[in-house]
C-alpha cells in the first residue's frame, strides 16, 4: 500500500470513527473474554512471558533521534539485560550486550553519550563501536587470546522509521517485515526519523499486563479520566486495526463532526489530532501518542518480579524548540502526560494488582467493547504455546 493509498484507508477509519459518534456505537468482538487472575500474578508464567516473548522478538529500545550522530551511543537495562546501541562513524546501528569478554563487567555506563570506544572501568579492556575488542590493558603480561574471539556479544539490530529495534537473544533473528507487516510505513510517514527527542521520565508500576491493558482500550475515559481526557474523547468509542500482534487504535474526538464538516472527502486521512487521534501499540510492551506539540512513548519493562514494570515514557516533537521558553514548554508538556499517565493509570494498577492478589475472582472479564485487549492477549497466549500451527488471531 503507497501513502496515498494509506491516506485514504485513514480517511475511511475516520469515517467510520464518526459513525460511532453520531451513533454512539463502538468497534466490537465477537463475544466476551475471560483472563485468569493468575495470568498477572504467578511468578512462573512470569519468567515464561520473559523467556518466550520478550528474550525472542524485537523490541523498540531507541529512536533514531536519541542517537543522531556518529559515536552516540545508549546504554540501558532492558527486561534484565545489559543493552548496549552504537551509532559507527559510517552511521551503522549496532546492538550488544553490555558485557565485557574480560571478567564481564559493563563497558558502557548506563545513558546517552558519544565517543570513539568503550573502556571497562575494571581492567580498561577497550571496544570499538563495531563491537570489536581493540586494547587489552598490559596485554605483555596477560598471556595469548585472540582478540578477534572476544568481541562484544552482538545482538540483532535494525534501524526504521526512526526507530531502534533490538532482539535479546545473540542467537536469534530480526525480521522487521515479517513481524511489523507493513506496519512500519506509517511511522514512515510520520517522519519519526527527523523529530527531536524531548527527553524521558521513569515510572514504576504493577504487572506489565494491568499497565498496559490501560493503554488498549477508551472504555475507561470517563469514569477514569474526567478532566484530562474525557473532556476530548467520548468514553467506550474506539477503532482497532491488527498489524499481526501490533495494533492502531482510533479514538474519535467529541467534535469530530464538526472538524471535519468542512473538510473534503479526500482529506480526512490526514487530520490526525484534528477529529481523531491514534495510539499505535507494538507488540509486547510500547504505546506511542501522537500529538502536534508532543508525542509520547510509553515502553513498559516487565519485572524484576511478576507484580512490577517499569516505565520509561520517552517525549519527542516534530521540530526541536526555538528558546529556552519553548524548551521550557514541551519539558512542562512530557511532566503532564508522565503525572496523567502515573496518577490516573498506574495507581489504579497497583490497586489491581493487589485486588488480584487477594483471590477474590479466578479471572478477569474484557468485553465485546474491550476487542484490542482480548486481541494483544490471544496473541500473548499464542506465542506462549509455542506452536506454529496454531492459527493466528484475527481481528
Amino acid at each position: 500500500m503507497d501513502r496515498a493509498a494509506r491516506i485514504g484507508h485513514i480517511g475511511e477509519i475516520a469515517e467510520t470513527m464518526l459513525g460511532y459518534v453520531e451513533n454512539k456505537t463502538t468497534f466490537q468482538g465477537e463475544g466476551t473474554m475471560r483472563v485468569p487472575a493468575a495470568s498477572y500474578c504467578d511468578e512462573a508464567i512470569f519468567r515464561n512471558e520473559m523467556d518466550v516473548v520478550f528474550h525472542k522478538l524485537p523490541l523498540l529500545l531507541a529512536f533514531t533521534a536519541e542517537m543522531p550522530n556518529p559515536g552516540d551511543y545508549k546504554a540501558m537495562d532492558a527486561v534484565g539485560k545489559p543493552v548496549l546501541i552504537t551509532r559507527d562513524k559510517d552511521g551503522t546501528v549496532r546492538a550488544f550486550l553490555n558485557v565485557c569478554s574480560h571478567r564481564g563487567a559493563p563497558v558502557a555506563e548506563e545513558g546517552r553519550g558519544n565517543c570513539p570506544r568503550f573502556t571497562c572501568k575494571y581492567h580498561s579492556w577497550t571496544f570499538g563501536r563495531d563491537g570489536k575488542l581493540i586494547g587489552i590493558n598490559e596485554r605483555q603480561t596477560f598471556g595469548d587470546v585472540d582478540k578477534a574471539e572476544l568481541g562484544l556479544r552482538q545482538l540483532p539490530c535494525e534501524e526504521r522509521a526512526g526507530m531502534i529495534f533490538v532482539v535479546l537473544d545473540p542467537n536469534g533473528a530480526i525480521d522487521l517485515d515479517a513481524y511489523y507487516r507493513g506496519y512500519l510505513a506509517d511511522f514512515e510517514d510520520l517522519g519519526l526519523a527527523d523529530w527531536h527527542f524531548v527527553g524521558n521520565r521513569t515510572i514504576h508500576g504493577a504487572n506489565w499486563k494491568i499497565a498496559f491493558d490501560g493503554y488498549l482500550e477508551g472504555y475507561h475515559f470517563q469514569s477514569l479520566h474526567p478532566e484530562t481526557i474525557f473532556p476530548r474523547t467520548p468514553t467506550n468509542c474506539t477503532h482497532y486495526e491488527g498489524f499481526g500482534p501490533s495494533m492502531r487504535i482510533g479514538f474519535p474526538q467529541h467534535e469530530i463532526g464538526n472538524l471535519l464538516k468542512d473538510v473534503p472527502r479526500g482529506e480526512w486521512g490526514t487530520r490526525e489530532n484534528y477529529g481523531y487521534d491514534f495510539v499505535r501499540i507494538l507488540f509486547p510492551n510500547v504505546s506511542i501518542f501522537v500529538a502536534p506539540e508532543i508525542t509520547q512513548v510509553a515502553q513498559l519493562f516487565p519485572g524484576p518480579k511478576a507484580n512490577e514494570n517499569r516505565t520509561v515514557l520517552s517525549y519527542l516533537s516534530r521540530n526541536p524548540p526555538r528558546d529556552e521558553e519553548e524548551k521550557a514548554k514541551l519539558e512542562g508538556m512530557a511532566d503532564f502526560f508522565r503525572d496523567v499517565t502515573y496518577e490516573e493509570d498506574y495507581v489504579i494498577g497497583m490497586q489491581i494488582q493487589k485486588g488480584l492478589e487477594s483471590g477474590a475472582h479466578e479471572n478477569l472479564i474484557f468485553g465485546k467493547n474491550e476487542r484490542g485487549n482480548q486481541y494483544f492477549h490471544e496473541w500473548l497466549n499464542w506465542y506462549v504455546a509455542q506452536d506454529p500451527t496454531q492459527p493466528e488471531p484475527e481481528m
